[in-house]
């Protein structure tokens, strides 16, 4: 352990690494022993590093998903309403930034998350495939000044609206908010960000799209003639609100049930209450992760099928050609124990489903 303040000799045998996978358990207990706000589990596009001095572990940081919304942000970057969910993913939040007991020495925090900044576009790409423009971090003014990210030339762009996350969505009131710090990976991200092509991107595929107003509150009407495979008792929400937030998170490019889940969440109250949501004391509550599971795997895929083609119908863009594709579906699993698989039937230009067929293989 260094016991006397880095020189620059010091400072110069830091290095920063990802984090091995048989190092992921230490990484995790670090983190939720001395971070403040704890550990944070790998949901989506996630880099863990850890910052060594003779093999010694000095820092630990986590690169994960942007911010869905960030007002300071978009607002600096200049994108528009429909370009943003496609280009979310060319920016990552610096999630977690801990500095071990011990190791608080003058310099360390800048010199770790300059190493860390040198290798991450290129660790970025060759782990998602895709390039890193942008990066961002928040930083809580009741505990921090952020001096770290200021003497790495971070850019303080002003304070988040300070709506705290909760279990049921956020908070209905401002509680704590934050500063919002960014720094450029490359030259002018917000050209890049608002207006170069996606082939120039390294994105494929097509855009996802953002709903609009009208369309969350049309988008339960399409599925109000489905039968409810569910039992009476027990229903907390509407079947149509349920499938209407699984399309909705599907056509925002959410994929996986945990992904839904997580969307649904992220939706302020009066985005749920487009939808249709339930209300209980004063706030619009959505459905679990468990129940857009049972309910997908449930119902009626050609009636399903039938929703979906007249919402299609009404409001996506005409194709030229479509494309068959197949999946087999994570721990969808009937009473039997069989394994649901799904063909999938989508348009090029809308990159919207037409279709779908459901199968099972025996195990």
């Amino acid at each position: 352990m260094q016991t006397e303040p880095f020189t620059s000799a010091a400072l110069s045998e830091l290095q920063v690494r990802p984090v091995a996978r048989h190092e992921e358990p230490r990484y995790k207990e670090q983190m939720a022993q001395h971070h403040y706000l704890g550990d944070l589990a790998k949901i989506g596009e996630t880099l863990w590093y850890v910052a060594t001095w003779r093999d010694q572990w000095v820092a630990q940081l986590s690169i994960s998903a942007a911010a869905l919304k960030c007002g300071v942000r978009d607002r600096w970057i200049g994108w528009d309403f429909t370009s943003q969910y496609g280009r979310l993913k060319l920016i990552a939040n610096n999630s977690r930034f801990l500095i071990l007991p011990d190791w608080h020495h003058p310099n360390v925090g800048s010199r770790v998350l300059a190493l860390m900044q040198r290798r991450l576009v290129q660790d970025w790409q060759a782990r998602f495939g895709h390039p890193l423009l942008l990066l961002e971090t928040f930083v809580d003014p009741r505990r921090f000044y952020g001096g770290v990210y200021r003497a790495s030339n971070w850019t303080e762009l002003g304070l988040t609206q300070g709506y705290r996350r909760t279990r049921a969505g956020y908070s209905a009131e401002q509680q704590a908010p934050k500063r919002v710090f960014v720094y450029p990976l490359c030259r002018n991200p917000q050209a890049l960000l608002t207006k170069a092509d996606r082939a120039q991107l390294q994105l494929t595929g097509k855009s996802n799209i953002m709903l609009t107003a009208d369309q969350m509150r049309i988008l339960p009407d399409f599925f109000n003639d489905i039968p409810d495979p569910r039992s009476r008792s027990g229903r907390r929400h509407r079947l149509s609100v349920v499938l209407s937030i699984a399309a909705g998170a599907t056509l925002c490019g959410m994929k996986g049930y945990k992904a839904m889940a997580g969307w649904a969440q992220d939706l302020g109250d009066k985005a749920r209450a487009r939808l249709g949501c339930r209300c209980e004391e004063g706030r619009y509550v959505v459905p679990s992760e468990s129940i857009i599971r049972d309910v997908l795997i449930r119902v009626d895929p050609a009636v399903l099928d039938r929703a979906l083609q007249q919402w299609n119908d009404a409001f996506a863009t005409q194709d030229q050609s479509i494309a068959v594709d197949g999946k087999t579906m994570c721990n969808a699993v009937d009473d039997k124990g069989h394994q649901t698989h799904i063909m999938s039937v989508v348009g090029h230009e809308s990159a919207v489903c037409y279709t779908q067929k459901k199968s099972v293989r025996c195990p």
